[in-house]
C-alpha cells in the first residue's frame, strides 16, 4: 500500500512538471515570437526610412548642385545602415548596438542634408521636398514607437525567462533574454543646433 501511494504520489508531481513545463514552454514560445514580431516592425519602419532617402536625395540634387559631398555621406550612411542584419531570434546587446550605431550615423547625415535648405531657399519652397521632409518625419516617429513598442515585448518575455518558476524550464528549454535598444551615450545632452 505503501508503495503505491508513493507511486501515484510521484506521478502527479511527474505529470504536474511535465504540464508546467509545457505550459512554460508554450508561454516562451508566444513571447518570443511577440519579441520577433515587434524586431520585424522596428526593421519595417527603418526600411521606409531607407526607401525614402533616395527620393529626398534625388529632390535635392536637383537644386543643391554643391553639395555633392553631403548627398553622398547620406547614401553611404544608408547602404551601411541597412546592410547591417539582426536575427530576431538571437538578438545580443552587441549586434543591436552595431545596429543603432549604423542607423544613428544615416539620422546624422540626414540631418546635414536637412540643413542644406538654408542655402537654398527655392528648395524650402518645393513641394516634393516638403512632403519628402513630413514623410521622414513621420518615419522617425514610427520608429521611435516601434524601437518602444520592441522594448516593451523584450521586456515582457525577459520577465518571464527570469522569474521562478519559468527561470527552471527557460534553462531546460534554452530560452535567454533579448537585448534591447538603449539610449546612445550622451542622449541626455541637448544638441546644439548651429546655422
Amino acid at each position: 500500500m505503501k508503495s503505491l501511494t508513493i507511486g501515484i504520489v510521484l506521478v502527479v508531481v511527474a505529470l504536474f512538471l511535465f504540464m508546467g513545463g509545457c505550459n512554460s514552454y508554450n508561454t516562451f514560445v508566444d513571447k518570443e515570437e511577440e519579441v520577433e514580431n515587434a524586431w520585424s516592425k522596428v526593421q519595417s519602419a527603418y526600411q521606409r526610412r531607407a526607401d525614402l532617402i533616395p527620393n529626398l536625395v534625388n529632390t535635392v540634387k536637383g537644386v543643391a548642385q554643391f553639395e555633392q559631398k553631403t548627398l553622398t555621406d547620406v547614401v553611404n550612411a544608408r547602404s551601411k545602415a541597412t546592410s547591417v542584419n539582426i536575427d530576431p531570434s538571437n538578438i545580443s546587446a552587441e549586434k543591436l548596438q552595431e545596429f543603432q550605431q549604423a542607423q544613428s550615423q544615416l539620422s546624422q547625415t540626414l540631418g546635414r542634408l536637412l540643413m542644406i535648405t538654408e542655402n537654398y531657399p527655392e528648395l524650402k519652397a518645393n513641394q516634393s521636398f516638403l512632403e519628402l521632409q513630413a514623410q521622414l518625419e513621420g518615419t522617425e516617429n514610427r520608429i521611435k514607437t516601434e524601437r518602444d513598442r520592441f522594448n516593451d515585448k523584450a521586456t515582457e518575455y525577459n520577465k518571464s525567462v527570469r522569474r521562478f518558476p519559468g527561470k527552471l524550464f527557460a534553462g531546460i528549454f534554452g530560452f535567454s533574454q533579448k537585448a534591447q535598444f538603449q539610449a546612445e551615450e550622451g542622449a541626455q545632452n541637448a544638441p546644439k543646433v548651429e546655422f
